[in-house]
C-alpha cells in the first residue's frame, strides 16, 4: 500500500529537505535523553550527578535563549542552525569517545551538555523563525503540523530505540547515534541556500535608503523591540502566560507525580511506560487533527485544547485502573499537541518575520526558565498534602487559567490570517511600529 506524501512535502522542496533533516535530528535527541542518564550511571555517577548534568543542559537556555532570538533576526537562520548542529554533534561525538574508552566523568559531561545547552538556545528561535522563509502562509499550519507529528512519535520510538542501542553498544554509542543525526541535519542545512528574510541592514525598519537608521541598533534595543511585539498583543502575551502555567502546574504531575503513584499503585514502570505510551500516541493523532483542520477562530480552538491537557494531572490522580488512566492520557496528548502546532503557526503568520525570532525566544524563554520551578515544588507539596490532594489542586489552577483564554476577545476572534492582505504575512517588508495594535 502506497503512503501519500502530505501535500507541503511535495510542493515545497526545500522544507522537505529541512523537515527530513530535521526528522532525524528530533529522533536522535529522544535517544540521547533516556541514554545520557544512564551513562552517567555507567560511570558511577549517583542521582544527584544525573540531576547534576541535567541541569548543566538546561541552564544555558536561560541565559542564552533572548541573545538567540536577537542574532536570528540579525543574521540568516539558517547559518545559526548550522552552527548549532556541527556544535551539538561534536559535543555529542566527544561525550561518545569519552565514555566508549572509559575516561568520561561526570565533571566532563556536565560542562559537554553546558555546551549543548548553549547551541540549544541559539538554535531555537532560529528554527521558529526560519520555517515562513521556506513555507507559504497558507501552510505553515500543515509543516508545523508534521514537524509536530515526528516530535510526538519520536516519544514513542526514540525511547524503544534507546533500549535496543544501550543495550547493544551501551549510552555511548546511542550517544555517537545522536551525535550523527546532527551531522545529517547539518548537512541539510549546509545545502539549504539563502532563506530570504530581512538583510542586516533592514532589521526594524533601517534600510540602506536611509543612512541615518543604516546603523544596527544596540542588542537591548533590538531585545526591546521583541518585546514591544508581545506585550502589544493580548492574544501573544496571555498566550504565553498560559503556557507558563502549564509548565509550571501540569507538567510536573507528569515528570515527577506520575511515577510516584505509578510505583506506588500501579505496578512500577511498566504501567507508567503504558500511560506514556498512549500519551504519545494520542499526540500523534493531535498532529493529524492539526494538519487536517482549519479552524477560522485558531487561537479559541488552542484555548479549548490547552483546557483539555491541562486536565492531566486530574487524570493521573483519579484513582481509575491504569487502561483508563491511559486512554484518558491519549485524549489529553491530542490537546497538547493540537495547541502547540496552532500556536506555533498563529505566531509564525501573524508577527513579522524580522522580529518572529526575538518573539519566540521570549516564548521558548518562559517555557524553559519556569518548569524547572514547577519541578523543584512537586515533591514538597505532594509531601505536605499528599500526593492526590497536590494533583487535584494542580488541577484546579491550570484548567481556569486555560479556559480564561476564552474570556479574552482578543483570543476568541483572531483570525487564521492577519487582515490586511500582504502587507501583514510573515514576509512582509517596512518598519516594525513602535506599538503595535494587534488583537
Amino acid at each position: 500500500m502506497r503512503v501519500p506524501i502530505p501535500e507541503v512535502l511535495r510542493t515545497e522542496r526545500r522544507f522537505a529537505r529541512l523537515f527530513v533533516g530535521q526528522s532525524l535530528s528530533v529522533l536522535g535527541d529522544r535517544v540521547s535523553f533516556v541514554a545520557l542518564p544512564f551513562a552517567v550511571l555507567a560511570i558511577g555517577g549517583s542521582a544527584a550527578d544525573v540531576g547534576l548534568v541535567t541541569a548543566a543542559g538546561l541552564l544555558p537556555l536561560l541565559v542564552f535563549t533572548l541573545a538567540g532570538g536577537v542574532w536570528a533576526d540579525r543574521i540568516p537562520r539558517q547559518r545559526i542552525m548550522l552552527a548549532s548542529d556541527l556544535v551539538r554533534c561534536a559535543v555529542q561525538a566527544a561525550a561518545a569517545v569519552l565514555l566508549l574508552t572509559g575516561t568520561a566523568r561526570v565533571g566532563t559531561l556536565a560542562l559537554l551538555m553546558a555546551l549543548f545547552g548553549v547551541a540549544d538556545a541559539f538554535f531555537l528561535p532560529a528554527s521558529t523563525g526560519l520555517l515562513p522563509l521556506l513555507v507559504p502562509a497558507d501552510r505553515l499550519r500543515e509543516a508545523n503540523a508534521l514537524r509536530g507529528f515526528v516530535q510526538s512519535a519520536s516519544l514513542v520510538v526514540g525511547p524503544a530505540l534507546a533500549g535496543v542501542l544501550i543495550a547493544a553498544v551501551g549510552p555511548g554509542g546511542a550517544l555517537a547515534v545522536d551525535a550523527a543525526s546532527f551531522a545529517a541535519s547539518a548537512a541539510v542545512l549546509a545545502r539549504l541556500g539563502p532563506a530570504g528574510g530581512a538583510a542586516p541592514e533592514e532589521a526594524d525598519g533601517a534600510t540602506p535608503a536611509d543612512p541615518e537608521r543604516a546603523e544596527r541598533p544596540g542588542f537591548l534595543a533590538e531585545l526591546r523591540v521583541g518585546w514591544q511585539q508581545v506585550r502589544s498583543r493580548t492574544w501573544v502575551w496571555s498566550g504565553m502566560l498560559a503556557i507558563a502555567v502549564y509548565h509550571v502546574v501540569v507538567l510536573p504531575s507528569v515528570f515527577v507525580l506520575g511515577p510516584v503513584l505509578a510505583e506506588r499503585e500501579w505496578g512500577g514502570a511498566g504501567a507508567w511506560a503504558v500511560v506514556v505510551i498512549a500519551f504519545g500516541l494520542g499526540a500523534i493523532l493531535g498532529d493529524v487533527c492539526a494538519y487536517r483542520l482549519k479552524p477560522a477562530r485558531p487561537m479559541a480552538v488552542a484555548a479549548v485544547a490547552m483546557a483539555v491537557a491541562s486536565c492531566q494531572a486530574l487524570v493521573i490522580g483519579s484513582g481509575a485502573p491504569v487502561w483508563v488512566i491511559a486512554a484518558l492520557e491519549a485524549v489529553t496528548g491530542v490537546g497538547v499537541s493540537l495547541f502547540f502546532v496552532l500556536w506555533e503557526t498563529l505566531l509564525q503568520v501573524h508577527i513579522p518575520e524580522r522580529v518572529l525570532s526575538r518573539v519566540s525566544s521570549y516564548d521558548h524563554l518562559i517555557s524553559v526558565a519556569l518548569m524547572p520551578l514547577g519541578l523543584v515544588l512537586a515533591g514538597p507539596l505532594s509531601d505536605g498534602l499528599g500526593v492526590r490532594p497536590a494533583l487535584f489542586g494542580m488541577t484546579a489552577l491550570a484548567v481556569p487559567a486555560a479556559l480564561a483564554l476564552l474570556a479574552l476577545p482578543a483570543v476568541r476572534r483572531l483570525p487564521a490570517s492577519p487582515p490586511g492582505g500582504s502587507d501583514a504575512v510573515p514576509g512582509a517588508r517596512g518598519p516594525v511600529p513602535e506599538a503595535v495594535t494587534g488583537a
